[in-house]
C-alpha cells in the first residue's frame, strides 16, 4: 500500500467516524453494533497513521517506505501525534 491508498483509507474511515458521532448526538443514539464499529474505525485510524508515520520516517532517511508495517492495535493505541 502507498501513501496515497493509505491517505484515501485515513479519508474513508474519517468520513465513517463522523457520520457515526453525528449519529451518536441523536436522540436514539447509537445501537451496540455501530459502537463496535466507531471503536473498530478509530483503531483503523490509528494504525493508518502510524503507518503513514513509518513510510514517511523511512523514507525521510533514504530507507524503502514498503518495509513500513501495520502494527498490532494494542501498540498503537493512545499515542500522541
Amino acid at each position: 500500500m502507498d501513501d496515497r491508498e493509505i491517505l484515501d483509507n485515513i479519508g474513508g474511515l474519517v468520513s465513517e467516524e463522523r457520520n457515526l458521532r453525528d449519529r451518536s448526538t441523536r436522540e436514539t443514539g447509537l445501537s451496540a453494533d455501530e459502537k463496535s464499529r466507531l471503536r473498530t474505525v478509530e483503531a483503523q485510524l490509528e494504525q493508518c497513521w502510524d503507518l503513514l508515520r513509518q513510510r514517511r520516517a523511512l523514507s525521510e532517511f533514504g530507507e524503502d517506505p514498503s518495509g513500513a508495517k501495520v502494527r498490532p492495535v494494542g501498540e498503537v493505541e493512545g499515542y500522541q501525534n
